[in-house]
């Protein structure tokens, strides 16, 4: 729910067609104030130059060049270009990361995007947690090795570089930015004393923070899950995670997906007290936009598709041993009671080869279908094979994903347990039902990353006579008649109103024309895929 606070914090968000650029302009400023990564935003309302200023300018320009000529001497201008060659070494790449190339002995910190900081530290990298602090040592022309820390104090050699970052992704976000744990990353020099290794790393590290908003299950994906996979998975395993902020309920929950993107047990940077040591480290996660990957910021052009492989490979494995688990226990029940059917069997006569199943997933409390039962009776009037899924903070994220990867239409009303359409296949249909003042938030962080990831997306706006609130309020009332006016009073009108205190009740005549229009497509693309399997 904290999501909404993007739209409530910024009057309008603005991105440019370039995808690396993000910037927000308030309706009540003139955009061209801003500086100058907006320049080009605002072109078309400025006038034409006048020749003179124009000329002035270029004189300007030819100074500004020449002066380095007069005034420099032959070092500083040979420095000067040694200089511009190595900040477009470690300048962006052609996926637009500034960081790409990171010389040893250095960090460079990418901090151009609204969402995230990310800074790179090459060399002899050594984490320290007592001080909160990650160092990289600059041992060029050390001889002699001597002790390593000592008193729990980080205090040899000089200090050459200093940045400080949180490194979490929802960076525009200052009150939960003030929640995350802040690191010191650190350039020293050193004279003749050697820091200590009490784990010696040959991969790179990857340090995030599963602070924050961690519990809610669309923001461990989208904060957490995605960008990590987006920051680590060209080192086809070989890195270790470094976490801030360590959960061991988020170790376990997510340890299948963990897996397929590391090699190595995550080290938690607060509590391990040993001096970890690696070659690399990259302090913070890069993130592309709402539930989403962008494939032409990524090496190998990697999509969210190939995040759904990994899903595939992570959860399977587990899946089966399910299926198998399940399959002993029938043939049990039917070594005891021959007469009984097995239910397996059952159930796989009953779906058929055509008939397209059907996953709601249900809600409690505020947001929920009232009507749920009718919905179920009028599903499976159509011709659907329907499953209610009531996933708990504690349901194995393996079982919701064989659910909903078996399902060829999924319905559910806006709220984070939305994110699961990322378990879908591609291709299937995904109906979200958008109680009043919630439409923003529901195309935004649901609808349009549907689309995204190949579903044919359906979006139900609820009529006010649909909501409980048109029971609450008079006919006329802005909360019913103009939701935009009401979230535009701040993000706590909009979660008081429209997401604790609204339930649904559907228009059964009305939802069954989407529900038809799935079900037909469904069963058109089921036919389709078994045709093509026989041939």
């Amino acid at each position: 729910m904290v999501k909404y606070q993007r739209k409530n914090l910024y009057t309008q968000w603005k991105k440019s067609k370039d995808y690396n650029y993000y910037y927000m302009v308030d309706e009540d400023e003139e955009s061209c104030s801003y500086p100058l990564a907006l320049i080009h935003a605002c072109s078309k309302k400025r006038t034409k130059p006048k020749f003179f200023y124009f000329a002035l300018l270029s004189l300007l320009s030819c100074c500004l060049i020449l002066t380095p000529l007069f005034f420099f001497s032959t070092s500083n201008l040979s420095l000067l270009h040694s200089s511009v060659k190595e900040g477009r070494a470690s300048g962006a790449d052609v996926h637009g990361f500034l960081c790409s190339a990171v010389p040893n002995g250095t960090i460079c910190c990418d901090r151009s995007s609204i969402r995230t900081d990310i800074c790179v530290m090459r060399g002899d990298v050594r984490t320290h947690s007592a001080s909160s602090s990650i160092v990289l040592y600059d041992t060029v022309g050390l001889n002699d090795y001597g002790p390593g820390l000592s008193d729990g104090h980080v205090d040899e050699g000089e200090v050459i570089q200093h940045e400080k970052i949180r490194p979490y992704t929802r960076k525009w976000e200052t009150s939960v930015m003030g929640t995350i744990d802040e690191l010191d990353l650190i350039v020293r020099r050193e004279s003749n004393v050697h820091q200590r290794c009490d784990v010696q790393h040959d991969v790179p590290a990857v340090v995030f923070s599963t602070g924050g908003y961690t519990g809610n299950l669309y923001h461990e994906f989208n904060d957490g899950i995605l960008p990590l996979y987006i920051t680590s998975q060209h080192f086809n395993k070989k890195v270790v995670f470094v976490m801030l902020e360590y959960h061991n309920w988020w170790i376990t929950k997510y340890g299948d997906i963990l897996s397929e993107l590391s090699d190595f047990p995550a080290v938690d940077f607060t509590g391990d007290k040993r001096i970890h040591c690696f070659p690399e480290a990259i302090v913070g996660l890069r993130i592309h936009d709402e539930l989403t990957i962008d494939s032409s910021l990524m090496e190998g052009n990697k999509t969210i598709r190939d995040l759904h492989d990994l899903l595939d490979r992570a959860y399977w494995p587990r899946i089966s041993s399910l299926i198998q688990d399940e399959e002993r226990e029938a043939q049990s029940k039917l070594a005891m009671s021959p007469s009984v059917v097995n239910p397996i069997e059952t159930k796989t006569e009953k779906q058929g080869l055509d008939q397209p199943k059907l996953v709601i997933v249900s809600r409690n409390g505020s947001r929920a279908i009232t009507n749920e039962d009718s919905l179920v009776k009028m599903a499976e009037g159509i011709g659907f094979l329907v499953e209610v899924l009531r996933p708990e903070r504690t349901t194995e994220l393996a079982k919701i994903y064989r659910v909903l990867n078996s399902s060829d239409v999924m319905i559910g009303v806006h709220g984070a347990a939305m994110t699961h359409f990322l378990f879908m296949k591609p291709g299937s249909v995904f109906i979200q039902v958008i109680p009043l003042g919630t439409e923003w938030a529901a195309e935004t962080y649901y609808g349009e990353p549907a689309g995204k990831f190949g579903l044919r997306y359906i979006g139900y706006k609820i009529l006010p006579d649909e909501s409980s609130l048109y029971d609450d309020y008079d006919k006329n009332d802005p909360i019913l008649i103009n939701p935009s006016s009401v979230n535009r009073k701040g993000w706590e009108f909009t979660k008081k109103i429209y997401l604790d205190r609204q339930t649904v009740r559907l228009d059964l005549r009305r939802f069954q024309k989407r529900l038809l229009r799935a079900y037909y497509y469904a069963v058109a693309r089921k036919n389709g895929r078994l045709r093509r399997q026989s041939e």
